[in-house]
């Protein structure tokens, strides 16, 4: 809970720290925005960005239901993949694995309703899993993606499944998917995610602004969901908390996340890759075997060393899995990639 205390008691504090933060990263010389260092072989770490605002924006219409509007981007060449992040984020946290895809595969990262810069669901929608299926499906053939990858974390993990039960989807990567969780498991992340939310919704920009800059503050804000917060610059810690902050779905994706049985059943017929970090903090790794009990020919694959984020803890990792998990049939024949059911990456 190290870092939902931090967000609470920095929000108590108020302009005071925002002044304290300021004349540290005055004294200590801390720039306001952190640039890539230059690195040998493909040292995605190190190119971490901020990325620019705004984005392109592609509108869903279900049947009975009211548009959908996305805000998404789209790069490289290849099998179509579409990126689905997690509760409280947006596209940008799968920014340090995109470009270990794009040779390979054409890459859709989107942001869901009411997350980065897509509008919130119109109220007459429903939140529930069957109808976020059925208007991704609509996004889907917006987009002239045929029966794409889906590759989603934690609550993107979630509606990935999903997608794959209703068919949409040629594979389905979940990292981390939530939902498989018991009830006092469920409150914990509930409790630390709620807190985090109304903690960073107190802050002033100039703390979000400077607060990372600080390593102790950087560590407490990113414990629970990294398993190195030293890897993370403090501009990435910045914007995933403002992400967290502005997150107009928050509140009614958590209580849509109190349904019962989230997921039953299995997904004939597509392959399933399920990764987890083994340093999961949130949502604990001994979750996934009840995933695995329910789809038995998932591929469960350990994420040894990573937290419940494990974009920036392993992008290496992180790619190789999602590039095996969606290997074309030609190729995945050619490489004789592991048997279903096997933890080698």
């Amino acid at each position: 809970m190290a870092w939902t205390t931090v967000l609470l008691r920095v929000a108590e504090c108020g302009g005071r720290v925002a002044r304290l933060a300021g004349d540290l990263c005055g004294h200590l010389g801390l720039p306001l925005l952190w640039r890539a260092p230059k690195t040998e072989g493909c040292g995605v770490r190190g190119q971490v960005v901020l990325p620019p605002p705004g984005g392109t924006f592609i509108e869903g219409r279900a049947a009975g239901l009211a548009p959908v509007t996305v805000a998404y981007e789209r790069q490289g060449t290849g099998e179509p993949v579409v990126l689905l992040h997690g509760l409280g984020c947006q596209r940008q946290a799968w920014d340090p694995v995109v470009p270990l895809l794009t040779g390979h595969r054409e890459i859709v990262a989107m942001d869901l309703p009411g997350f980065g810069w897509s509008p919130d669901l119109d109220p007459g929608v429903p939140r529930d899993l069957e109808t976020a299926a059925a208007w991704l499906g609509s996004v889907f053939t917006a987009l002239h993606v045929d029966r794409p990858h889906v590759v989603g974390h934690s609550l993107g993990g979630l509606i990935a499944l999903h997608l794959g039960q209703a068919g949409l989807v040629r594979s389905v990567t979940a990292l981390a998917p939530a939902g498989f969780w018991t009830a006092a498991e469920r409150r914990y992340a509930y409790a630390m995610l709620t807190a985090a939310h109304n903690g960073v919704r107190l802050l002033p920009d100039a703390v979000l602004e400077r607060l990372p800059h600080t390593a102790v503050a950087r560590a407490a804000l990113t414990g629970t969901l990294y398993g190195d917060p030293d890897l993370c610059p403090p501009e990435w810690v910045t914007m995933v908390l403002r992400a967290l902050r502005d997150s107009a779905a928050f509140k009614a994706t958590l209580r849509a996340g109190r349904a019962p049985n989230l997921f039953t059943g299995d997904i004939p017929d597509i392959p399933v890759t399920v990764a987890w970090g083994t340093r999961d903090r949130l949502l604990p790794p001994w979750q996934a075997d009840r995933l695995r009990a329910m789809i038995p020919p998932a591929r469960l694959v350990p994420l040894y060393g990573c937290g419940h984020v494990p974009m920036l803890d392993a992008p290496d990792l992180v790619a190789r899995v999602i590039l095996q998990a969606t290997e074309p049939p030609h190729e995945a024949a050619a490489s004789n990639p592991a048997p279903a059911g096997t933890d080698a990456p």
